[in-house]
């Protein structure tokens, strides 16, 4: 009987990895996958900082661009008069104003603003320098040291001084006008935010 070739045994079969403790399992955080204020944010303090100087650079720069007046001046007469049987007052107010800016000041409007004793404020606009001249034929004491008109679209150049004379009525008695707490002229020139307030 001729020799077999015995038939190897078959390989063993793999048995499986026996199962990792829980305790030892690789963890995935889902919540690290996605931005947080933790992960991405420098600390509050520093942040704070930030804004702080970011405040102080930007009030800085207001502080150094705001808006001032293109002119400076006084307000260097006040001649009044009762309009009889109105119980108002006719003031002209003889103004100087001395352009600082380094462009020209091109009048725009003009009005007056009184403060009174007692009581609100008071606003007037300046009358139309061509009545001026009926004005003062009316109440003569309107012409003690008045100088010529200050009309609308008066042109002022860099650096020079004008002294010139506006009229107003305000609805309120002589007496009432005479114990005033102030009274101002203010002139708006065109393409300014600023009025220019000369105060007496």
């Amino acid at each position: 009987m001729p020799n077999q070739t015995p038939v190897p045994p078959p390989p063993p079969t793999p048995q499986p990895a026996p199962p990792t403790p829980a305790s030892k399992a690789p963890t995935i955080n889902i919540g690290e996958e996605y931005g947080t204020a933790k992960k991405n944010l420098p600390p509050a303090k520093i942040v704070m900082i930030a804004i702080g100087i970011v405040l102080v650079v930007v009030l800085i720069a207001s502080f150094l661009k705001r808006a001032t007046p293109q002119a400076s001046g006084s307000l260097d007469n006040v001649a009044a008069v009762e309009i009889p049987g109105q119980g108002s007052t006719m003031v002209a107010l003889t103004v100087t104003i001395h352009n600082t800016s380094e462009k020209i000041l091109y009048v725009h409007t003009i009005e007056s603003k009184l403060k009174p004793a007692t009581g609100e404020d008071s606003t007037a606009d300046a009358v139309s320098a061509i009545d001026f001249a009926r004005y003062y034929q009316a109440f003569p004491l309107l012409k003690r040291g008045a100088q010529p008109a200050l009309p609308p679209e008066t042109k002022i150049q860099p650096g020079e001084s004008i002294t010139r004379t506006v009229i107003v009525a305000f609805p309120v008695t002589l007496d009432a006008f005479n114990q005033r707490k102030s009274i101002s002229v203010v002139i708006w020139p065109y393409d300014q935010t600023v009025p220019v307030t000369l105060t007496q």
